[in-house]
């Protein structure tokens, strides 16, 4: 297990921005925090704006010169958006693709006409699984609830017991999956390889969907056993299309890029020499923005002609699908400036320097940090970037196998305890017709049993590898 030690301090750290002590950045980083969470929760100011505001303040408290401020902040966002903006985008494209052309309701249709009742929490989170797979979590609820509630109502299921995999799912896949954002942002943070982080990210996400769906939906059923509200069954967007994508066609679109990446590993790992023709050829294929484009290329064809639709019904799909992701872009940017901010000000140097006599795990610090900025924002995704650009000095001297769990950690403490300051608390309340206690006893014990369950996964991976 990787342990903060001295030796771990990079030889090239970046010069940083102030001379501040460790005490005075302590609580520069403390008032940046602090400003970021009281604009977002109290204030109700666009995460975007919270994020540059608080970066300011960061950068003034602890004495640094506001224009390196600025030229560190847009450094960040500029370097974020150019890593991720696009595949956020690209993954957005072949999400709608695969909602608009009935892609996900045949993969939802095709396994629960062949799931016994017994299964069919375990048929939720596999479909769960393969739609969030280039799914934002947001997207997939609204996606799957008229699924969740016409099982529940026809099967005469307790709603718990098929809603809470079905969420497991999606949540599981948004916070250590990419091209999920979060995970993507921390993956260039931290400096880990995608494939890797990947590989080991099905590793863990499997066990814990497990766990957090299926097994605990038993208990959260006991706990809050309500059945679907009457009059809150939508009818689904793809009911009235004439035909759509075969089941087998759809699952290998979605999968396509993941196979890719996953090819490019393997490749990195058999092979281990950057100049071998194979292995260049595969860097190409498996890098994230051709295993992408390549996976929306094929879309189009396999999903958007399959269901009948013109070139300007792709087109139209398209430009839809952009639109909506413009404040997740912006909100990423901005944190991956407040994320620069910490590194120029020095604050990783700080906590090396802190923590240095602590026998603590690095994997366990990370995810502490993610549980705090999580807790205190509400927000998954700021408190992926945040923890990340505090921790990334920690991964100078990790393996590649290492670094990527440190990244596993950070997006397992990034979805700890959901509660009254998450968008999502709210959007699964309002579509389960839950009061707060409800929510409370099963989608913020559901959130923090896959943040626990997934750093005991991670923490145990980090043994033997």
């Amino acid at each position: 297990m990787t342990h903060l030690s001295v030796e771990m301090l990079a030889a090239d750290a970046v010069e940083p921005i102030t001379t501040a002590g460790h005490a005075q950045l302590g609580i520069a980083v403390l008032a940046g925090i602090a400003v970021i969470v009281l604009l977002i929760t109290k204030f109700k100011l666009h995460a975007f704006l919270s994020l540059i505001i608080g970066s300011l303040v960061l950068g003034a408290v602890a004495g640094a010169p506001l224009d390196k401020v600025i030229t560190s902040f847009s450094a960040g966002l500029g370097t974020t958006v150019a890593g991720t903006g696009v595949l956020i985008a690209l993954g957005a494209v072949l999400g709608r693709l695969l909602a608009d052309s009935g892609g996900a309701d045949q993969i939802v249709d095709t396994i629960l006409a062949r799931a016994s009742r017994k299964a069919m929490p375990w048929a939720m989170v596999l479909i769960a699984g393969i739609v969030g797979l280039p799914i934002f979590f947001e997207v997939g609820i609204v996606l799957l609830i008229p699924v969740v509630l016409l099982v529940a109502k026809r099967g005469n299921f307790s709603l718990m017991r098929i809603g809470i995999p079905a969420l497991a799912g999606l949540s599981v896949m948004h916070g250590l999956i990419p091209p999920h954002p979060g995970p993507l942002v921390a993956i260039d943070a931290v400096g880990a390889n995608l494939g890797v982080t990947l590989a080991l990210g099905v590793v863990v996400a499997i066990p814990t969907a497990i766990i957090a769906g299926p097994v605990f939906s038993r208990y959260a059923a006991r706990w809050v056993d309500i059945h679907p509200p009457e009059n809150m069954v939508p009818e689904r967007a793809t009911d009235d299309l004439e035909k759509r994508p075969g089941f087998g066609i759809t699952v290998a679109t979605v999968l396509l890029p993941v196979v890719m990446m996953l090819a490019k590993a393997l490749v990195d790992i058999v092979v281990d020499n950057p100049e071998h023709t194979v292995q260049r050829v595969f860097d190409v294929i498996g890098s994230p923005l051709i295993a992408l484009l390549t996976a929306v290329l094929v879309a189009m064809f396999t999903l958007g002609r399959a269901a009948g639709f013109t070139r300007g019904r792709i087109a139209t799909t398209v430009e839809k699908s952009l639109a909506p992701i413009a404040g997740v872009v912006l909100i990423v940017g901005a944190g991956g400036g407040f994320k620069q901010t910490l590194v120029d000000a020095g604050v990783g140097q700080m906590i090396l320097d802190v923590s240095k006599g602590w026998n603590i795990s690095a994997l366990l610090l990370a995810w502490l940090i993610a549980v705090a900025i999580r807790l205190a924002t509400g927000s998954a995704t700021v408190a992926t970037i945040s923890a990340a650009g505090l921790v990334a000095p920690l991964a100078a001297e990790m393996s590649t196998t290492h670094a990527a769990l440190l990244v596993l950690a950070i997006g397992c403490g990034s979805l700890f305890f959901s509660h009254v300051n998450d968008a999502g608390f709210w959007l699964v309340k309002e579509y389960f017709g839950m009061n707060v206690g409800q929510t409370l006893k099963t989608w913020s014990v559901m959130e923090t049993l896959i943040s626990v369950v997934g750093i005991g996964c991670v923490l145990l991976l980090s043994l033997v590898l």
